[in-house]
Order: C-alpha cells, then sequence, then structure tokens
C-alpha cells in the first residue's frame, strides 16, 4: 500500500483551532495542545451560553412584568391567570415591552384582567 502523508491535513486541523484561539491570552493562543483545550472548553461555553440566553430573558421578562403589576395594584400570577380566563395571548416578550415603554397600554390591559378575575 503507498504511504499516506498527514501533513498538509495537520496543518489544515492546527490551522483551524489556533484561528479561533486568536485573542486568547499567553500559551493558549500560541501553543496547539493548550489552544485546543481552551477552544474546546470556550466552544462548549458557548453552546451553553445561547440556552441560558434564553432563561434569562425569560426571568427579565417575568420581573418587569411583575414590577408593572404591582404598581397597577395586583401581582404577576393573578395578572396572567386573568389574561388566560379572557383568552388574551400576548407573549412575555411584548408584555414587558408594554410595561417599559407603553405604561397606558399595560394598564389596560391590568384592568381586563382585573376585571376577568371579578367575575
Amino acid at each position: 500500500m503507498a504511504r499516506i502523508k498527514r501533513a498538509v491535513n495537520a496543518h489544515k486541523k492546527r490551522r483551524k483551532v489556533l484561528k479561533l484561539a486568536k485573542g486568547y491570552f499567553g500559551a493558549k493562543s500560541k501553543q496547539y495542545r493548550t489552544a485546543s483545550e481552551q477552544v474546546r472548553r470556550s466552544l462548549r461555553y458557548a453552546y451553553i451560553g445561547r440556552k441560558l440566553r434564553k432563561r434569562d430573558f425569560r426571568r427579565l421578562w417575568i420581573t418587569r412584568i411583575n414590577a408593572a403589576t404591582r404598581l397597577n395594584g395586583m401581582s404577576y400570577s393573578t395578572f396572567i391567570n386573568g389574561l388566560k380566563k379572557k383568552n388574551i395571548e400576548v407573549n412575555r416578550k411584548m408584555l414587558a415591552d408594554l410595561a417599559v415603554n407603553d405604561a397606558d397600554a399595560f394598564k389596560q390591559l391590568v384592568d381586563i384582567a382585573k376585571e376577568a378575575l371579578a367575575k
């Protein structure tokens, strides 16, 4: 069998890792072994971070909605319950945006939720 030389592919692989490690401090951006360990770890953190971002934003939206509903004399859970009883389907992102930027519209939603719970 013919001998297979791996020089080109090995260099490509190393170049790719070192390119991803550009900007890291010290040996992590210069030496292949430490760079590959750090790149592997960084890619794992990036993957986990993409999942965490969704959770963090939902928590932020809920906190903003809760603060705005309490200003209008209601708690978050009763507000959401009132909206569900009236079959109003607005996601938390939009509710949080209304709470921050359009207090009058949010107040109308709170009034609707109160009316639904009064029945």
